[in-house]
């Protein structure tokens, strides 16, 4: 018993009043234990609570479980300073100055957290919602207190403040009707057939397996182009993720069919005229 209390008085570092004992480090080791088997306890409650009753969403579970994590881990820091002997009103008063002078220099990430909040529990975007933004479209992998994890359709992990994605232009493909109407655009060269043009886009969007059979397919003559006269047809899908992919092979369709039937799509043309001084 001596032997174990000489090993737990053992002086690890000493400098004037401070000392730091291998008690006070088991303390702090023993207090996050706790902290993270509390928090795995807590998430186990919760998910076999959900479970019987269904009385959560999944997005407020994950808002939850962060917020308490956060807590739990501030409470568990505070509680292992004193531990080790940090007095932490003095630590606090200590600090008011400097927090004071940095005050203007956090708020974007005051801003980030509050947005976290929001986003945590208001539930405008959720972790695996399709969103697209500042013409990027991604899955939401993570929402954080301060950033959030964007993965997009190339595999590349975008880390975005939160404000971004509750102040910007945001638009949650998860979110809205089962069908989303798109288009694509393509220029015929002057002279063309119109109506052939009309028909071939219709028919080409028609046939597509992605494209909605139910609701109708439009093609509108948008304009008449410096080199083409251009057209866009519209149509319905529920693939929003690979979307571009279904564009991209409509494309190559309307391609072919242009090709069989001598219909051009024009290149950019510019008319140069040189005069010759006498």
């Amino acid at each position: 018993m001596e032997e174990l209390t000489t090993i737990l008085e053992f002086e690890i570092f000493g400098y004037k009043d401070f000392s730091l004992t291998v008690f006070n480090i088991g303390i702090v080791a023993a207090t996050y234990v706790f902290t993270w088997l509390f928090l795995k306890v807590f998430h186990l409650f919760v998910n076999r609570s959900i479970k019987r009753r269904a009385w959560m969403e999944r997005s407020t579970l994950y808002a939850l479980e962060k917020l308490a994590a956060y807590f739990a881990y501030t409470i568990a820091t505070a509680i292992a300073l004193e531990a080790i002997g940090i007095d932490l009103t003095i630590v606090l008063a200590g600090s008011a100055a400097l927090l004071v002078g940095v005050g203007l220099g956090i708020q974007q990430i005051f801003n980030d957290f509050t947005s976290g909040l929001i986003l945590l529990f208001g539930g405008t975007v959720k972790v695996n919602d399709i969103v697209e933004f500042n013409n990027t479209v991604g899955r939401i992998i993570e929402i954080d207190f301060r950033t959030s994890k964007i993965k997009t359709r190339d595999g590349i992990t975008i880390i975005v403040p939160n404000s971004k994605l509750v102040s910007d232009n945001v638009i949650n493909w998860t979110t809205m009707d089962d069908l989303t109407r798109f288009h694509v655009k393509v220029g015929v060269a002057y002279g063309s057939d119109t109506e052939l043009v009309r028909k071939i886009l219709s028919e080409v969007s028609k046939k597509h397996p992605a494209v909605d059979q139910t609701l109708p397919v439009k093609v509108q003559f948008k304009n008449f182009g410096d080199s083409s006269l251009d057209f866009e047809v519209y149509f319905w899908a529920r693939n929003s993720w690979e979307i571009e992919f279904v564009k991209s092979e409509m494309r190559f369709e309307i391609d072919q069919e242009f090709r069989k039937n001598n219909v051009k799509i024009p290149f950019p043309q510019r008319d140069v005229h040189l005069f010759q001084n006498p």
